[in-house]
């Protein structure tokens, strides 16, 4: 076995191999820029290397720099996690030459297979479904235009040496494909060191379904099931399961004994990922092949009981699998939800910053259900603009899908981020959502369920009342303790009242409170009651109840006549007020905002690549005004109604805070 493992790698990956390595004794050295000098993958490694700046590619994607960190760690084996040098050939063959072990496929396989161009070749010529499109590399945007006139609209323009998002876009006009070339290909070279660009067509309302691949260098391969991504925004991945709910034994069969047929193809072995677009009829088609591990792994490893990081590690040091195909079980329904550093609210865009708080839920694993959460970060830890926006991927699981749908919730509702944008808010509103609880999704779930973007989930008036019925009890358990602490009265439960009318999402609900030493029983006024228990005291940042025989979990702060409830999805303010106060509210003028409809605000923090309009230009609504870079993405901001620029307060090249005006019009 090895000596001593470098992780040439970041973040929440970079932790969850050291933990696996850390279980099989392994030593282990990170790998860190100047920007992540107190990583948490820095802290937990045994031994920590500083290579170079923090723009990705002169420092974790710099070979050079990664192979004097192994040299001066006597590191014998490198684990490449994913993104950054995973997928490298270069890579490979230069860690062969100096003879240390790639914990990964022969670099002859990242050839073949992490080429999109080639790969679809080697995929046609194996006899897998593959999807129409141009089988070589576009040489620029009209080329493009041409090929998509040729293929028929809707066409995906993606980087060949492309993955997890990034170099994608889908185009339906001619127009699109010069603006998503160029685009593509600018994110391309800068993530990956390699603009070269393919063009297929766009297969509508599919789902995404990948099948796990495990090989050793004595030719043994098996797959270890599937696992459904169809819950994606801008080709990103932001929810999956394991197995799919949509594909059936004779499908899963199938899609497996292809992916294990092209990987022996190439003479693969280590973790590797065969991706499939499956359309409404399950036909299926080959997309890409990724040569490293995924980073929805866990929920594979739920399901199996197989830890793949392990298994790559053991491989790699020449060890044969130690199972068979007939071997790999299928148990049981996970769930992983990625949480980004990202704002919901603003279009999901990248935040940066630092982390005031950060509580996950308790991990737990027992024969009833699991929650696991794999993270790179801490309280107290910054979010940067040089890297890939996850936070965490929190991962539930249960004996069938319902049960791990209700552990996800549980979980998401409790978990605690504070100081940036997140989107536990969406992933909570995604998990109570209609079609994603029947199965019913697509590629296209989020664009069509949220074509305006996310602002908050609307909860069902049974939700609405449980929560009010919930505050009603938690005010009054406030108000009692702050009786005690200012030594109001003696008899603190008589100061503070028994009657209230809630406030929440619009509605004002009258409701009278019976408590016992359990808890309380809150009657509304058409005489509907909740039964409200739980051990909650005022400091609590989250509350666990039990609502009538139901568990609630709810995030808390304290507001002067209430609280702040965030739950599945909405965040409200909730009011607690005796008939009294609420009368008295309603003479109370609210606050309105500044106007700013006549400027163009910076959404995220970024940096501004380009300017594509001057001082004096009239603008149409949609036109482009200029690009901000952000966490290797660039987003185009675009007039939102005609105009006449009238000032530009930045040039390209500025480094821009949230909000900041970059130009303004009359």
């Amino acid at each position: 076995m090895f000596e001593k493992i470098l992780i040439a790698n970041r973040g929440e990956i970079a932790c969850r191999v050291i933990k696996s390595a850390r279980k099989m004794g392994i030593p282990t050295v990170a790998v860190y820029s100047e920007a992540d000098k107190h990583a948490l993958h820095v802290q937990m490694a045994d031994e920590a290397v500083e290579i170079g700046p923090p723009p990705a590619a002169q420092s974790y994607i710099d070979i050079d720099r990664v192979m004097a960190a192994i040299r001066a760690t006597g590191a014998d084996a490198v684990h490449p996690g994913y993104g950054f040098l995973s997928e490298n050939r270069r890579f490979a063959q230069a860690l062969e030459a100096a003879g240390v072990t790639f914990i990964g496929p022969p670099a002859s396989a990242i050839e073949a297979m992490g080429d999109k161009i080639a790969s679809k070749k080697l995929a046609a010529e194996a006899g897998v479904s593959t999807i129409p499109g141009f089988m070589g590399e576009v040489a620029d945007a009209e080329t493009a235009v041409k090929l998509a006139g040729d293929i028929g609209y809707p066409v995906m323009i993606k980087a060949s040496a492309g993955g997890g998002g990034k170099g994608m876009r889908i185009a339906w006009t001619d127009d699109e494909v010069r603006q998503g070339f160029k685009s593509s290909q600018s994110e391309a070279a800068s993530s990956f060191g390699d603009d070269r660009m393919l063009i297929e067509k766009f297969i509508e309302s599919p789902r995404h379904i990948e099948i796990q691949v495990l090989g050793d260098r004595q030719g043994n391969a098996v797959y270890l099931n599937e696992r459904e991504c169809s819950i994606q925004r801008r080709n990103q991945k932001v929810i999956e399961e394991a197995p799919s709910p949509f594909l059936d034994p004779a499908t899963r069969r199938a899609m497996g004994e292809q992916a294990v047929a092209l990987a022996q193809a190439v003479g693969y072995f280590s973790a590797g990922t065969v991706e499939f677009v499956v359309d409404s009829e399950r036909n299926f088609y080959f997309l890409e092949m990724n040569t490293r591990l995924q980073v929805e792994h866990p929920i594979t490893e739920l399901t199996t009981g197989i830890d793949l990081v392990e298994q790559m590690i053991r491989v790699a040091a020449g060890h044969p699998l130690p199972f068979a195909q007939a071997d790999i079980p299928l148990n049981g329904w996970a769930i992983e939800s990625r949480i980004y550093a990202e704002d919901p609210y603003r279009g999901f865009l990248p935040s940066t910053g630092r982390i005031t708080r950060y509580r996950p839920p308790h991990e737990a694993v027992d024969a009833a259900h699991a929650v696991r959460n794999d993270t790179g970060v801490y309280e107290g830890g910054e979010i940067s603009i040089y890297y890939d926006p996850m936070i965490a991927k929190l991962c539930t699981w249960a004996p069938d899908r319902d049960k791990a749908l209700k552990e996800m919730r549980l979980a998401l509702d409790s978990f605690e981020i504070e100081g940036i944008g997140h989107n536990l808010p969406f992933l909570s509103a995604v998990m109570d959502h209609p079609r994603f609880v029947s199965g019913d999704i697509t590629t296209a779930f989020i664009a069509e369920e949220y074509p305006d973007g996310f602002a908050g989930a609307d909860l069902p008036e049974k939700s609405l009342r449980e929560l009010a019925a919930a505050a009603a009890a938690m005010w009054r358990v406030r108000e009692i303790r702050a009786a005690r602490v200012t030594g109001r009265l003696s008899n603190h439960e008589r100061e503070v009242g028994s009657a209230f009318i809630v406030g929440l999402a619009g509605r004002a609900y009258p409701v009278t409170l019976h408590a016992d030493p359990e808890g309380a029983t809150v009657t509304f006024e058409d005489g509907h009651q909740h039964r409200v228990e739980s051990e909650w005291y005022p400091g609590q940042t989250v509350a666990r109840l039990e609502v009538d025989t139901d568990v609630m979990m709810t995030r808390i702060d304290p507001r002067p006549m209430g609280f702040r409830m965030r739950h599945r999805g909405a965040d409200l303010d909730v009011r607690v007020m005796t008939p009294r106060h609420f009368d008295l509210s309603a003479h109370m003028k609210e606050r309105t905002p500044p106007d700013t409809s006549n400027m163009l605000l910076c959404p995220m923090p970024g940096m501004l690549v380009s300017v594509d309009v001057a001082e004096g230009d009239a603008v149409y609504e949609g036109q482009p005004l200029c690009t901000v870079e952000a966490m290797k993405m660039e987003n185009v901001l675009r007039a939102e109604r005609k105009g006449v620029v009238t000032r530009i307060n930045a040039a390209p090249g500025d480094s821009l805070a949230v909000d900041a005006v970059i130009m303004e019009f009359e």
